[in-house]
């Protein structure tokens, strides 16, 4: 019984206070926003096709959060692929296949660049994904200072191409319109699932969670703390890439200053979801719950009308303030029991 409340009142319980908020605040818009439209369905899936890329950055997150690290350079990484990916398509005619690997390939040269940093030179991760993120937006500056439209029709044929549900509504002249997501939505799915089974089930996750719960004790176990924190940055970089593509489809567009703040998006969420900011705990499931809750906020605010943007920014930052102070005291009461 001992054993099963510290359980909870660690990572489960941080969990499910992240569930039932996403919940509470949904069914809310549900019924305050009813006419607007908020209780259809495809306003729900409409939070997984607009943060599809988040959803594929904050998970990569939050595997170096779990290590106590951090990446503050994601955002300028996914403007860098996305101006990148529009130059190849529309300036040099490169096909579409061949922008998603270089895609992912820029985001693993970032993973690389910065895991070797932080762990085999032992620079702090802050600073080290600081310097990328000036690097990142820097290089998105020098491919090209004007918006690049994409036109390639291969890559807008990937975008637009819609999964239709067997549910859906209908609309004010009683025509039946079934609900649909992207294809990025599946991927952004298939990441979580891989990312949870890669924590739960394998060494290499059990291996991330040792090193943050405490990297002297990792090292006395005999863990090779350096190589583990490299592939998890290197992992990372991935994520970023992939997640920057599928933003990318969203977009159709490059420009310097895309995703401006989605670093901040990304961390938010892992520590809305459950990610301790010390290390040792977290969860992309959480993670994906915290990304959805930002969602619901800006889809809040945006059926409301009157209320400016900028109070997305507000609220999460109270809701940020809120499980920190969470997360410090089930730390607190970790080290009494202790």
């Amino acid at each position: 019984m001992i054993k099963g409340r510290k359980k909870l009142s660690g990572t489960t319980f941080l969990l499910i206070i992240t569930i039932t908020l996403f919940f509470a605040m949904y069914i809310a818009g549900m019924i305050i926003f009813k006419e607007q439209g908020f209780a259809k369905p495809q306003m729900f899936l409409n939070l997984f096709i607009s943060n599809a890329g988040l959803i594929v950055i904050a998970s990569g997150m939050t595997i170096v959060m779990i290590t106590g690290g951090i990446d503050i350079s994601v955002g300028s990484v996914t403007a860098l692929v996305c101006m990148l990916s529009a130059y190849e398509m529309e300036k040099k005619g490169v096909s579409a296949a061949v922008t998603v690997i270089l895609a992912l390939a820029l985001g693993i040269v970032f993973g690389v660049v910065q895991g070797f940093l932080v762990a085999y030179l032992d620079i702090q991760p802050f600073i080290v994904s600081l310097a990328g993120l000036f690097f990142a937006r820097g290089m998105t500056a020098v491919i090209s200072t004007e918006m690049i439209s994409i036109k390639n029709k291969t890559f807008l044929a990937w975008a637009n191409y819609k999964i239709y549900m067997p549910f859906g509504t209908r609309n004010r002249r009683g025509i039946y319109q079934p609900a649909y997501i992207y294809p990025t939505v599946i991927i952004a799915l298939l990441v979580v699932l891989i990312v949870f089974i890669i924590l739960k089930f394998t060494k290499f996750g059990r291996k991330l969670y040792a090193i943050g719960g405490s990297e002297q004790s990792a090292l006395m176990m005999g863990l090779n703390v350096k190589r583990t924190k490299f592939a998890a940055y290197v992992l990372d970089g991935f994520l970023a890439g992939l997640g920057g593509f599928l933003f990318c489809l969203n977009s159709c567009a490059g420009f310097v200053e895309q995703a401006k703040g989605l670093e901040m998006d990304a961390i938010s969420s892992a520590v809305i979801g459950g990610t301790l900011l010390s290390g040792g705990v977290g969860n992309p499931i959480g993670t994906l719950f915290g990304v959805l809750i930002k969602g619901t906020i800006s889809s809040l605010i945006t059926t409301q009308g009157t209320l400016s943007s900028w109070w997305v920014r507000i609220a999460l930052s109270a809701l940020l303030c809120l499980f920190i102070v969470l997360q410090s005291i089930i730390a607190i009461q970790k080290k009494k029991k202790a």
